[in-house]
């Protein structure tokens, strides 16, 4: 383990470490897309989900950032902030231990494109 330690200066602030990670674990994986666990017996729950994530972080906003020539992508890097670029399941006798329900949900959010998803068993 490495510990990075940082020094704020605003009550608010996002602080880029992505050089110190980096540093300390290899390569980071591309930044508009992330995974979440949520209900997965019904594909109308995934629907509204990015139905929800659009109207919270609308593309018709006056963004800054604008890097495609088709339009923004910061929406895309800001819905994957809501998400997570990480989740963590516990296994039970080498099965996930996930409720009756839940799914694990890859979020595309600057698509389409080809992604990859890495997967880790802790031991």
């Amino acid at each position: 383990m490495q510990e990075i330690r940082l020094k704020t200066d605003r009550r608010t602030q996002l602080v880029d470490i992505t050089t110190k990670v980096q540093e300390a674990l290899g390569d980071v994986p591309h930044t508009t897309a992330g995974v979440t666990i949520n209900e997965g017996a019904d594909p109308a729950v995934a629907a509204d989900l990015e139905a929800a994530l659009e109207k919270v972080v609308d593309d018709r906003w006056e963004w800054k950032h604008v890097e495609d020539p088709d339009g923004p992508n910061a929406p895309s890097h800001i819905r994957a902030s809501l998400m997570s670029p990480q989740i963590m399941i516990p296994l039970d006798d080498g099965k996930l231990a996930l409720g009756t329900w839940q799914g694990i949900f890859f979020c595309e959010f600057d698509g389409p494109r080809d992604r990859k998803v890495y997967v880790t068993a802790l031991s």
